[in-house]
């Protein structure tokens, strides 16, 4: 069962598998730096200065001013705006694993078209043949 075990990781997919699954958490902890430090600055500023990261629903009696002051109290709060910021950052993501397929894709040489199919060389003995008997 161990040599079993053995070839099964040694496979080309699975060491594929784990290397992806290495970069990808590696590009989602840059494209959240980006999103966070960049991106949502950017569309905060073009919104006049909301901070989405900020915005929360609370749902207790108790108002707080800010999202942290509810946190420390333990309040029950959905935080929409975190969450917005989890669909920019799926986006970005999105896009940048596209067009790091597509750029990968145009690396690839295109594979030969097959030559068009015609009579095998038989017919076309055949064909002579015929044709010297008349």
């Amino acid at each position: 069962m161990l040599k079993e075990f053995k070839n099964f990781i040694m496979t080309g997919n699975v060491i594929d598998f784990a290397v992806a699954v290495i970069m990808a958490g590696a590009l989602g902890a840059v494209i959240k730096g980006f999103v966070d430090k960049i991106a949502m600055p950017l569309v905060g500023m073009l919104t006049g200065g909301v901070n989405f990261a900020d915005k929360f629903w609370n749902l207790t009696e108790v108002p707080y001013a800010t999202l942290k002051e509810a946190q420390e109290a333990g309040a029950a709060v959905i935080t929409y705006g975190s969450w917005i910021n989890d669909i920019i950052s799926l986006l970005i993501v999105g896009f940048v694993m596209f067009m790091l397929v597509r750029a990968y894709n145009k690396t690839k040489t295109p594979e030969p078209k097959a030559a068009p199919s015609g009579p095998s060389d038989n017919q076309l003995l055949m064909e002579i043949r015929d044709a010297l008997k008349k």
